[in-house]
């Protein structure tokens, strides 16, 4: 009974982790985005956005390992593989939510900002590239959103799962001499 109850509480525990997981990563593209399009010095924006990148990608390493711990100690019974699921879990969740969530970017939001910047790159390699090839090329672009929630699935999936791998080997904590029985003389 008890590793139902810690299947069934790993789905609803991951999916507020994902939640978590997947507002901060919206929040980081829009912030980047802001600063992109803010006009300031490029390479002070360009310090920024790195400084932004480095403490989403330490503080959802951080966090998720917090969130592996808190779920491990909630569920005294949790193995190994059960944190892992639970970060796979967190993973898969937090990746639809922020795919979503750059789908309605690159779609909605800042669909004008995107095609100008595709039109630009279209442009400035007009001269290298064939009828054909512009064809293909204006077409992918057609399907830009698309191809951004899927390509954007499919990281931030296999980057938790990843992540969950290597944080769940210690989680919970093995203890080396659970088995060990004395000699009986």
């Amino acid at each position: 009974m008890e590793r139902k109850t810690i299947r069934r509480n790993c789905w609803n525990e991951a999916g507020k982790a994902g939640i978590a997981f997947g507002l901060i990563s919206t929040a980081y593209m829009f912030l980047v985005q802001a600063v992109g399009s803010s006009g300031m010095n490029a390479i002070i924006a360009n310090i920024i956005t790195f400084a932004l990148w480095g403490l989403k990608f330490g503080g959802c390493i951080w966090l998720m390992m917090v969130a592996m711990k808190k779920f491990a100690k909630d569920h005294p019974g949790a193995t190994n593989s059960d944190t892992f699921r639970f970060g796979m879990c967190t993973g898969l969740l937090s990746a639809l939510i922020f795919s979503a969530a750059s789908f309605a970017n690159v779609a909605f939001i800042s669909a004008d900002m995107y095609a100008a910047q595709m039109e630009a790159a279209i442009q400035s390699y007009a001269q290298l590239m064939d009828s054909n090839t512009l064809a293909v090329v204006e077409k992918w672009i057609g399907r830009m959103p698309q191809i951004t929630f899927f390509s954007n699935l499919f990281y931030c999936t296999a980057y938790g799962i990843v992540l969950s791998a290597i944080l769940s080997r210690n989680i919970p904590g093995r203890d080396p001499f659970a088995d060990y029985k004395p000699d009986q003389q």
